[in-house]
């Protein structure tokens, strides 16, 4: 018989993974709605709750967010969940009331309801874990954030964050490796790290996968070298590979994963997307009259 934990919340966090094998089997109604009433009683800045919550049920609409963001997986979760940022609804309240309102438009409560959106989301995530389920969060809708606000026609003040599909395991749900709480944790102030040690506690912990360095691979990653830190760079890069005969896990995530020359470019895209749903927060913003 296995041992009760001494703390089963505690077990619940330390054992928590992501979950991308969905059993068919719907979730129940009545214990959805207390999935999603934890999300609710979140903690959230001047108790605003600057957000939304979408629940997607419908198997062609999941199947299309699947294909949407090449992972099939989320198409076979029963629910999916879009988590947004929103100020449409305080804006109504204020004009119901005849209130002044920018919260739109001021970095501060951007900064406070990004915060709170996903405060909301890890609060659905463990309450989903302690009814035996498991989930998986999607931060790459933002490669197609204008289609989403298209799919669930989201007015303006309303903003997609992240997708969290949820439903119960086809597979033991199996936990990722983390750094050791040495790398994490500083008490007091922040301490500087000694370079080798957390080179080598990033590479263990990425399990000290060896990529292949094939002519494809190396031209990617020679090009994202190029653009952040320029010929120097690039040249020590390859010879490192080349004289290794390998791609070390840090080489391969930002330079071939999370493309360290690629990212910074879609900038500019992304806060015009804001700024078509009257979210500009990184301009400077003009009162209506100055007295």
């Amino acid at each position: 018989m296995k041992k009760k934990p001494e703390n089963e919340t505690i077990e619940l966090l330390l054992e928590r993974g992501s979950l991308r094998n969905f059993k068919k089997r719907k979730i129940e109604p009545e214990i959805l709605d207390k999935i999603l009433a934890a999300g609710i009683q979140s903690a959230s800045g001047g108790n605003l709750q600057p957000y939304s919550i979408i629940v997607i049920q419908d198997p062609k609409m999941n199947k299309k967010l699947g294909d949407l963001c090449y992972q099939k997986f989320v198409g076979t979760a029963p629910v999916n969940l879009l988590f947004c940022i929103d100020w449409n609804r305080m804006k109504q309240i204020a004009d119901e009331g005849c209130a002044p309102f920018s919260a739109n438009h001021a970095f501060r409560h951007f900064w406070i309801s990004f915060q709170d959106t996903i405060i909301a989301a890890q609060s659905i995530c463990t309450a989903v874990d302690s009814y035996g389920m498991g989930s998986c969060y999607i931060g790459t809708i933002m490669e197609f954030l204008e289609k989403l606000i298209k799919m669930f026609e989201l007015p303006k003040g309303v903003f997609p964050v992240v997708l969290l599909p949820i439903g119960y395991p086809t597979v033991k749900i199996r936990k990722a490796n983390k750094f050791p709480a040495e790398f994490m944790i500083h008490h007091e102030k922040y301490q500087p790290y000694d370079n080798k040690k957390l080179f080598k506690a990033y590479t263990k912990r990425q399990n000290n996968t060896k990529h292949d360095p094939d002519d494809k691979k190396l031209k990617i990653i020679e090009q994202n070298c190029l653009d952040v830190g320029g010929k120097e760079l690039a040249k020590k890069c390859l010879k490192e590979i080349k004289g290794k005969g390998y791609i070390n896990p840090i080489q391969y995530r930002f330079g071939l994963h999370y493309p360290a020359g690629e990212m910074p470019k879609l900038n500019e895209k992304f806060l015009k997307i804001l700024k078509k749903q009257d979210m500009d927060f990184f301009e400077k913003w003009e009162s209506v009259k100055k007295n």
